[in-house]
């Protein structure tokens, strides 16, 4: 009697598979149930999310002015402007000095007013 041997070969591809739930993942319905691991996330997301806006948006600003004040000082036939200009660059100055203390002092009071939270979401999740 003959023996029949039959191999089974396989191969895994680990993109094919990311593909494949990629694809699956656009014609599942959505659940609107955020898991602890999601909600602990996001709430760390949100503790840096807004003081960086926040900062960027100072930033940005004081540098706009600084760049004027240095207009108002250094143009041509502007001389009755440079004082005004000093004290634009000046503001300007301080404006982006103080955007990132502002960013660190927004992300600590968040994080103060998020702590509880975030301990009792871990603390669920390391049990």
């Amino acid at each position: 009697m003959e023996e029949k041997k039959e191999t089974f070969t396989y191969t895994y591809s680990a993109k094919e598979q990311e593909e494949i739930k990629k694809i699956r993942g656009k014609y599942t319905p959505p659940t609107n149930k955020e898991t602890s691991m999601e909600r602990l996330r996001r709430l760390d997301k949100s503790a840096t999310k807004g003081a960086a806006v926040v900062s960027l948006i100072v930033g940005i600003a004081s540098a706009l002015l600084l760049g004027v004040g240095m207009c108002c000082t250094m143009v041509p036939g502007w001389e009755q402007y440079f004082i005004l200009g000093v004290a634009v660059g000046v503001v300007g100055i301080i404006g982006v000095i103080a955007a990132y203390p502002i960013y660190n002092h927004m992300v600590k009071r968040k994080r103060e007013k998020l702590a509880p939270e975030i301990m009792r979401i871990s603390e669920e999740l390391m049990k």
